[in-house]
């Protein structure tokens, strides 16, 4: 008798193995728990940080007992270290508050806007926080800054020209002409080729970026397109990087500072309604620079520099400075004991050691603070104005603390403190554009976008349930898993913002995440039609809709990729939340779609039977 060989063991359709059923769960769930907050959003809130002890700042109850005596209500007064956090119902109560306790900080003490999530401790203490609303969303103030990249690199030109000078008189070399040449460029004109040579060898050894070119007895200078480039970038990302340090120091921890362009700068303040002190500190151009001040015989030098001071006398200075603003790191204002106002400065280690190193050679003889800043004139252009603030006389040997005076009002002293801190431009800088939008504006904006989110959810969850019947109800499930993945993972990137087009995309992803499960369902129906059974259809479906799935999402996610990076503000935010709208649809589309369709139908995969 013979025996029937060992059949192959038959493929189990529409089953999962344990482990991905577990990675689903967790994956939804952490989503889920990122999202959570949102829901609950957040509210304008103030941290104030005092130095010194302050009656009026002291504790919470006196905070509570002041702004209740000036009219204003606080939702909430929490100790946190040695730091009051103060919550408001909304933008207005928060300027207000910010206004009457501005009057009680000293020069130490700092005060910040923020906002705070009102969503449960616990969620908090795990580290989900609400996503981040742009500034079509929340309100606030746009600026839009054209950095003057031109005028930087013709005063770098400028002091290349200072300092040739200053080789050849060290050289001795006589009847060389050095001047500018156009916008960028320099000339060097003489009759000795024992002084071209040389400067034709200092330039070589210092500036590597310059192309020198001789004819006859002159030498033309420019730079490099390369070194253009590279100074234009640089030039750029320090512009960047001050405006940053400007505004952490005005206390606005949630603005974004960008590129745009080639020569631009955008920045955006959510929640700030009142943009006077930020655009006096954003388009701020000034800086300091100590000088040597010549008098008697020596003032009588060529080479000197003659400014003004505030008295509009005539003060001669040394053409070079002995240190500039590059070197403070720190700058409080004070007053004195004649109750002027003072700017206490600490330099870095080099600027310490300068200064120690003049001071100590130069005492008995005076030194003059020059204050700089960039204006505009009528025509447009950008122009340099110098000013003398003090001329003092060195007593002593100074070192990386000092003070300086006639600096101007309280106030003035505060404001040209803080510029010290955060750093003086690279290149000048000029407001362009500013726009301002209000609170009530950017709450109408979330009304609309989410009231339009929820309509098209609503109208596509009503059509797949009609339409697809069972299989519709699945496809709803993955539609709710896929909107709240997708905020979760809006809310766990950091930097993400969600703006007004951001809505827009999150509509979208429910027309594309949709589009997924139309497409395996018309695969479905087409195996069912071929006479297979439901179990082999559901598999089929899958398996020939996949490939058409990826190849269509593909190039949406190169689209997403090239608006994102070519893109800023609005557009980048539509870019975000359309690219992740692929992630997240092409995982519950499909993942988890067929694990729902495993979990109910995976029982008839075994018999491979129509149900």
């Amino acid at each position: 008798m013979k025996k029937n060989p060992t059949k192959a063991p038959k493929r189990v359709l529409n089953h999962y193995s344990a482990w991905k059923y577990v990675v689903l769960v967790v994956t939804v769930v952490v989503l889920a728990l990122s999202a959570i907050p949102t829901w609950y959003g957040e509210q304008p809130s103030i941290q104030i940080q005092s130095s010194q002890p302050n009656s009026t700042l002291s504790d919470v109850t006196s905070v509570n007992r002041y702004l209740s005596q000036q009219g204003i209500q606080a939702q909430k007064i929490t100790q946190q270290g040695d730091s009051l956090v103060l919550v408001f119902d909304n933008e207005t109560d928060q300027a207000h508050a910010r206004k009457v306790l501005d009057t009680q900080l000293s020069a130490n003490d700092s005060i910040t806007y923020s906002y705070v999530s009102v969503a449960p401790q616990w969620l908090q203490n795990l580290g989900f926080n609400p996503i981040k609303l742009g500034l079509d969303l929340r309100g606030g103030v746009q600026f839009l800054l054209n950095v003057d990249v031109d005028k930087a690199f013709q005063e770098q030109r400028d002091t290349m020209i200072d300092e040739v000078k200053d080789m050849l008189r060290s050289e001795r070399l006589r009847g060389v002409r050095v001047a500018a040449q156009g916008v960028e460029g320099l000339q060097v004109d003489t009759q000795s080729d024992e002084a071209l040579g040389k400067i034709t060898t200092y330039l070589k050894q210092n500036y590597t970026g310059w192309e020198i070119k001789r004819q006859s007895n002159t030498l033309s200078v420019l730079p490099t397109a390369q070194n253009k480039l590279d100074f234009q970038s640089a030039t750029i990302q320090q512009n960047l990087k001050i405006m940053r340090d400007r505004i952490e120091e005005l206390g606005i921890t949630e603005a974004l500072v960008q590129r745009q362009g080639e020569h631009s700068i955008r920045i955006e303040l959510p929640g700030v309604q009142d943009p006077s002190q930020a655009k006096n500190v954003i388009g701020a151009t000034a800086s300091l620079a100590f000088y040597e001040a010549k008098t008697g015989d020596e003032a009588l030098s060529r080479d000197n520099l003659v400014l003004k001071d505030n008295d509009g006398k005539a003060v001669v200075l040394n053409k070079r400075p002995v240190l500039t603003g590059d070197h403070i790191v720190n700058a409080r204002a004070g007053v004195d004991k004649m109750g002027f106002s003072e700017v206490n400065i600490s330099l870095d280690h080099a600027g310490g050691k300068v200064m120690s190193d003049f001071s100590g050679k130069h005492i008995g003889k005076p030194m003059a603070t020059v204050y700089r800043e960039y204006k505009t004139n009528a025509r447009g252009e950008t122009e340099r104005s110098e000013r003398v603030i003090s001329v003092a006389t060195i007593q002593s040997q100074l070192g990386s603390q000092f003070r300086i005076t006639g600096a101007g009002s309280t106030d003035e002293a505060q404001q040209l403190a803080l510029l010290l801190r955060a750093g003086s431009l690279t290149a000048p800088v000029t407001i362009v554009e500013e726009r301002t939008i209000g609170a009530s504006l950017g709450a109408e904006n979330i009304h609309n976008g989410f009231a339009a989110l929820a309509l098209g959810l609503a109208m596509t969850l009503t059509f797949m349930a009609l339409w697809y019947r069972r299989l519709g109800w699945v496809a709803n499930t993955a539609l709710v898993i896929n909107m709240v993945s997708l905020l979760g993972l809006i809310g766990l990137l950091p930097g993400a913002v969600l703006t007004l087009p951001g809505i827009a995309g999150l509509v979208l992803t429910v027309g594309m995440a949709v589009d997924t499960n139309v497409l395996i369902f018309e695969r479905i129906k087409d195996k069912l039609a071929e006479g297979r059974s439901f179990a082999q259809a559901i598999d089929l479906g899958f398996s020939s809709a996949f490939s058409t799935i990826l190849d269509a999402n593909i190039t949406t996610m190169i689209t997403a990729l090239i608006l994102y990076s070519i893109g800023n503000g609005p557009i980048q935010g539509f870019a975000l939340t359309l690219g992740l709208g692929l992630l997240t649809s092409m995982f519950t589309g499909v993942f988890a779609s067929r694990a729902l369709i495993n979990l109910i139908w995976g029982r008839d995969g075994r018999r491979d039977v129509r149900v």
